[in-house]
């Protein structure tokens, strides 16, 4: 099988942990290298977090540290939602050994530079590094495949009533990445809010090995969070799944072209994401995802785990 070669962006985050255990088992992709961004958490503890579930799964990535900051404004995390050190209530051990740290832009360059073949983006936190590295090395954008985000909402959002977190957190970071030019996916909450994990198949996956018992403490303790929201969830929506599914097998999702801009000065709408369902706007420049399939994206997973309890 040709594998799919990806450099994940990412902050995690309970469900950003799921999305490394979907991907780093996935026989598809070809993970290269794993970059951490501010966003859930702080950069010290995303960072800290993608060595620690590498070292668990004894998956010899490379790994980047990437933004402490968005590029204009100041840091909100998510603490409230995946505790303050992003993997709060996980049995995970801390890192073994801490890798000497490497600057994720260059990192991204580096495997950029270095693959014979173009590379898929799979960012699932605010997208400030990646606006950062196509900002500094525009000539490499043609070494892209095309970048599949967790962000953005057509309709409502999650931050704000206008915003996703992940686009509120770095719009103007968004706003450089959707401009570049590059194929850009946006796996918004459009598609994410109805990918939910129900909590009665929690207890199926703890007895599914070591790493059913990590996906079973990730989802308990992310469950936690969205009992607060008075019943709108029936369980917790696992984002950043989606966006990896999608590469994996892109028939998972529905998909339509639209022109998106990124709002970055409104007072209630910053970190909009406006989809043009007119069409008024001829330059398509994003691929929107809507319906995903469920079943198909849960038997993916189950496979990782299955896949990641042989290493």
């Amino acid at each position: 099988m040709k594998k799919t070669p990806v450099i994940i962006d990412c902050d995690p985050g309970y469900d950003d942990a799921l999305a490394l255990v979907l991907a780093l088992g996935n026989e598809a992709l070809d993970v290269r290298a794993i970059t951490a961004v501010a966003g859930n958490v702080p950069l010290e503890r995303t960072y800290k977090n993608v060595v620690r579930i590498c070292q668990y799964f004894d998956k010899k990535v490379r790994i980047g540290s990437g933004a402490v900051k968005p590029l204009v404004r100041d840091l909100e995390c998510g603490e409230m939602v995946h505790s303050p050190s992003g993997l709060g209530g996980v049995t995970i051990p801390e890192e073994v050994s801490m890798p000497k740290k490497e600057n994720a832009i260059e990192v991204i360059q580096s495997v950029l530079e270095e693959s014979d073949e173009k590379v898929t983006i799979i960012a699932i936190g605010p997208l400030t590094n990646i606006a950062l590295f196509v900002s500094q090395y525009p000539e490499m954008s043609k070494r892209i495949q095309e970048i599949v985000i967790m962000g953005g909402a057509a309709r409502e959002g999650n931050r704000t009533a206008s915003a996703e977190f992940n686009i509120y957190a770095d719009a103007e970071a968004a706003r450089i990445v959707f401009e570049s030019g590059i194929p850009v996916v946006m796996a918004g909450l459009d598609v994410t809010n109805a990918f939910q994990i129900m909590p009665e198949t929690f207890s199926d996956y703890r007895s599914m090995g070591k790493t059913g018992v990590f996906v079973s403490q990730v989802l308990e303790r992310y469950f936690d969070f969205y009992q607060t929201l008075g019943g709108k969830f029936k369980g917790p929506a696992i984002h950043d799944m989606v966006p990896v599914a999608y590469v994996i097998d892109p028939s998972v999702c529905h998909a339509k072209e639209y022109h998106v801009d990124v709002e970055c000065h409104g007072e209630f709408t910053y970190g909009r994401t406006v989809v043009d369902f007119g069409e008024m706007n001829p330059n398509k420049n994003v691929k929107v995802l809507f319906e995903s399939d469920h079943e198909k994206i849960i038997d993916m997973f189950k496979k990782s785990i299955d896949q990641l309890n042989q290493v």
